[in-house]
């Protein structure tokens, strides 16, 4: 192995993996730190966390045990894989797992660049933005875990760390990798710009001698090519079965798209009264799957409004929890009845699905959308959505490339 990345939940995990299966690395999504060694074989393993909103020393020790075992398997570079839309509360967890792997790793400088310029996630100034707004004028204000309040990641990282907090303008990553390489000293995290994959590349590069770099997917792109591999397209077997979509995510872009697929397939909305109180029999609803001659949607997804009035009734733990748990138990029971291709939505539902399935590695597969491909856990193809990911068809998109031949 040569490259090693803790990705703090599911959906990111399999994001990055497609970047740098799409760059030529043989990867696997691992679930949780693994019990054994990988494939000898192997050039990059993702070691999937569900950390992101996890109580911060359990995130510390989560990630800190990830990266030993990624070293034991010989990755000689670590990526902290985040949010592109840096998500975190003012605590943490970005900072402090960012401060403690930096400290078990004895590193230097540390490159921080959350950009994913395909999916409208920049970094100018210093500022993160989603397309043209600022990020907490992206709708990222009203997340209902990790509200982004402030789009400069310089205060929001300065928050939650002890190391100095610098940065890399764009003028000097727009002069190239030597550029940005001659600027990393320190015991620093270096918030640095970047606008276009090129920018990405250019990061990149620059990152040859770093141990440690921490951002979204695309910052990945750079690195295959420092240790020789080109581009290449994942392979993938068809899965044929029943389908299904579940969606936990309230992002404006998966409202979107659940109104989009609600109009042609069979839906069923769970609300957070009625997880709350255990009114959905998930072997129930698992039967009624079977019965729909198409893919159906079931979903928690709900305007801001709703979703603060549930947070402000029952607490934002026991919401989250129950409506995690019905998913969780709702994916066993769909793949123990059959059923061969799930799309998730939402990095919380699609690690409480992966947990409720056991899968304790994915492989990855072609995109469905710019951070998402199909993988693969056994007989079963799953797609992992962040909330804010795919376009309006992507449910459908998913469905139709789990069984087809790419």
């Amino acid at each position: 192995m040569k490259l090693g990345i803790i990705a703090d939940d599911f959906t990111g995990a399999s994001d990055i993996g497609l970047t740098l299966a799409e760059a030529g690395m043989k990867v696997i999504q691992f679930i949780g730190v693994p019990d054994q060694a990988a494939a000898a074989d192997l050039d990059a393993g993702v070691v999937a966390l569900k950390s992101r909103t996890a109580p911060v020393d359990m995130a510390i020790a989560d990630s800190l045990a990830a990266c030993r075992w990624l070293q034991a398997q010989g990755a000689t570079q670590i990526v902290l894989k985040v949010c592109s839309t840096f998500d975190s509360t003012a605590a943490g967890n970005i900072g402090p797992v960012l401060d403690a792997l930096a400290d078990h790793l004895n590193a230097g400088p540390v490159i921080v660049c959350p950009a994913f310029p395909e999916n409208g996630r920049s970094v100018y100034q210093g500022h993160l933005f989603v397309a043209d707004r600022l990020l907490n004028e992206s709708g990222m204000q009203n997340h209902p875990l990790t509200p982004m309040q402030d789009s400069d990641l310089r205060r929001v990282l300065g928050a939650q760390s002890q190391r100095t907090i610098g940065h890399i303008p764009a003028l000097t990553v727009g002069s190239g990798a030597d550029a940005i390489a001659a600027k990393l000293d320190g015991k620093t995290h270096f918030i640095t710009d970047a606008i276009t994959d090129s920018d990405l590349i250019e990061i990149g590069h620059s990152a040859r001698e770093i141990s440690l770099l921490c951002g979204g997917s695309g910052i990945a792109i750079g690195l295959p090519s420092n240790f020789g591999h080109a581009p290449a397209k994942p392979p993938w077997e068809p899965v044929s079965g029943a389908g299904a979509v579940l969606s936990g995510s309230c992002s404006i872009a998966t409202r979107e798209q659940v109104q989009t697929y609600a109009a042609k397939a069979p839906s069923l909305l769970i609300t957070a009264d009625g997880a709350v109180a255990g009114e959905y029999d998930p072997v129930a609803v698992a039967n009624w799957v079977l019965d729909q001659e198409k893919a159906p949607l079931i979903f928690a997804s709900a305007d801001p409004e709703v979703v603060r009035a549930a947070q402000a009734k029952y607490g934002v733990e026991t919401t989250a929890e129950a409506i995690e748990q019905f998913f969780a138990q709702l994916a066993a029971a769909l793949v123990q009845k059959g059923v061969r291709r799930l799309v998730t939505a939402g990095g919380e539902t699609s690690g409480a699905v992966i947990i409720g399935l056991g899968a304790q590695a994915l492989s990855i597969g072609p995109r469905v959308a710019a951070g998402v491909p199909v993988v693969r856990a056994g007989e079963t193809a799953l797609a992992l959505k962040s909330g804010n990911f795919g376009g309006p068809d992507f449910f459908a998109e998913a469905l139709h490339i789990m069984g087809s031949q790419t």
